[in-house]
């Protein structure tokens, strides 16, 4: 197949099974680019993740066009991000088209409630598996339980705790190269 149709058509799969944002298809992405493809490392997804979280955008549009960039360029980033895009924009469409008519509906209002919980259920799978990889030692651990507490409980901007975090990362790496 050819390898840009292939990065369109897998991100458009990814893109039309995912509900409930970025962190929701985390597992759908590992399966599809580390798994079944090989186009990345699980620990390169996570680093695409995260800078895909610090940058402007969507995590799960910024995740595609780095994978993309890495397989084909700027015609892999392209393809894999208009693969992403594509379903959602059609779902928009039609969804647009008809949610004023039927969102009174009690049917319609029970079933994004259940959506919504499963959506919860999505994210905090995404968030264990990322913490697996990436929680491997007490310092991360701390990073963890701190940038969680300030943006849950204190109202702490997430890019402030990304900037700090990666602030704190530097230093340990730095504290870690002089001890060894």
């Amino acid at each position: 197949m050819n390898p840009l149709l292939d990065l369109f058509l897998t991100f458009a799969r990814i893109g039309v099974c995912t509900f409930g944002g970025g962190y929701a298809m985390l597992p759908l992405l590992q399966r599809e680019v580390v798994e079944k493809h090989g186009w990345a490392t699980e620990q390169e997804l996570m680093d695409y993740y995260a800078i895909g979280q610090c940058t402007p955008g969507i995590i799960a549009v910024n995740t595609a066009t780095f994978v993309g960039y890495k397989q084909r360029g700027i015609a892999g980033a392209v393809c894999a991000t208009a693969g992403m895009v594509f379903p959602s924009l059609v779902i928009i469409i039609a969804i647009a088209a008809f949610i004023q008519k039927f969102a009174h509906m009690a049917i319609v209002k029970n079933a994004f409630s259940g959506v919504r919980i499963a959506v919860c259920a999505l994210v905090l799978q995404s968030v264990w598996k990322m913490s697996k990889i990436s929680v491997i030692d007490l310092p991360t651990a701390l990073i963890l339980l701190i940038t969680f507490l300030s943006v849950a409980f204190f109202g702490v901007s997430p890019v402030v705790m990304v900037v700090i975090a990666g602030g704190v990362g530097i230093l340990i790496g730095l504290i870690r190269r002089r001890h060894t």
